[in-house]
């Protein structure tokens, strides 16, 4: 694998996670591929399709709001292997770190995110994406 291309990745989950953390909810969607989905540790099926996770990311996004806090999504550890058809397999530890407003930050959640990432119209997008919480079997 290049140099440029773990660059490339590591600057497309730079943009991702800060669309997310910033509650802009359409161009984090926008991230995944029109069918993309993302399997998160607290629903049982995957939220499938760019409308979806948009509606899910306000969502979260909207419950922040209420609660006065901000969370930072922090990937580090990431492995990326290229696959023979062209998609890449990512995985990754993700910290979240929940700040309340005029409080102090803490570690909300350790996760390992596995992600399938492809390209389309030269831009790389999430087809899959599965979270797992360390503290869950």
């Amino acid at each position: 694998m290049s140099v440029q291309l773990f660059a490339e990745v590591q600057q497309f989950y730079a943009r991702h996670m800060q669309y997310l953390d910033d509650g802009a909810a359409e161009e984090w969607a926008a991230t995944f591929t029109e069918d993309g989905s993302f399997l998160p540790p607290s629903l049982p099926e995957p939220v499938r399709g760019r409308t979806a996770l948009a509606a899910g990311a306000r969502k979260a996004a909207a419950g922040l709001a209420e609660a006065g806090e901000v969370h930072r999504h922090l990937l580090s550890m990431v492995a990326v292997d290229p696959q023979d058809d062209g998609t890449l397999k990512v995985r990754s530890y993700a910290q979240i770190v929940a700040t309340p407003r005029g409080g102090q930050p803490r570690l909300h959640l350790m996760c390992v995110c596995e992600d399938v990432l492809v390209r389309e119209r030269g831009e790389l997008l999430v087809r899959e994406r599965r979270v797992t919480r360390d503290d869950r079997p």
